[in-house]
């Protein structure tokens, strides 16, 4: 090999580092996804971990939409059990379409968590989840625009944050049944609505069935 050669190898071996690095900041960022008008990430950090997001729906009552939800996994769940089985850290985003009072909201989450767990388990989740209804209420009220992370953190429990912004103390709720029945309330046997819980699992949207108010 000619001196001419060995230094044009060389040079390539020095630069091959940066042109990866350069095709990486290059390549096209996955799309969000948007949903009445809301954009939602295809991919989220929480807790050190990079989750996907598993699917995305509209809570509505009616003609009243108040929220979209998104659900974000670290596998691909398609049903509840696989959800709630899926291992690591969790999100479930809500982006607000309206103002709501925050005591709304858990009102609403406390009877979805009681529709969806057994009897045996309503006793045990009782403190653990008056204490995140009272995170909630503390909120006041949610605003149009709004958005509110209900995250699974391993290390931490049921962390709770608003527009990006932890509210309420470090560490999280860590009863370990807590976040599997707030997912329940979502996508379980008797979610809030079908129509819901088809978006978050992505499945085909099935008819309409019975859809609880805020008040069931």
């Amino acid at each position: 090999m000619s001196r001419q050669s060995r230094r044009s190898t060389l040079l390539l071996f020095a630069l091959w580092p940066w042109a990866r690095a350069l095709h990486a900041q290059a390549a096209p960022m996955e799309a969000p996804l948007r949903i009445e008008g809301r954009s939602l990430a295809r991919r989220v950090q929480v807790a050190g971990a990079e989750l996907r997001l598993n699917g995305a729906g509209v809570r509505a009552v009616a003609w009243f939409k108040a929220f979209v939800a998104a659900l974000y996994l670290g596998a691909r769940a398609s049903s509840a059990a696989e959800a709630v089985a899926a291992p690591g850290p969790k999100r479930l985003q809500m982006h607000m379409l309206a103002d709501v009072p925050a005591a709304e909201l858990s009102k609403a989450l406390r009877r979805g968590v009681l529709r969806n767990s057994p009897e045996t388990d309503r006793t045990p989740l009782g403190p653990p989840l008056e204490a995140l209804s009272a995170r909630i209420d503390a909120l006041g009220t949610l605003r149009k625009g709004d958005v509110l992370d209900l995250d699974w953190d391993p290390t931490r429990g049921v962390v709770l944050s608003l527009n990006g912004t932890l509210r309420g103390p470090e560490q999280g709720l860590s009863h370990p049944a807590l976040y599997p029945a707030v997912l329940r309330a979502f996508i379980g046997e008797r979610p809030y609505d079908e129509r819901l819980k088809a978006g978050l699992l992505a499945l085909p949207a099935s008819q309409p069935q019975e859809q609880t108010t805020p008040g069931d």
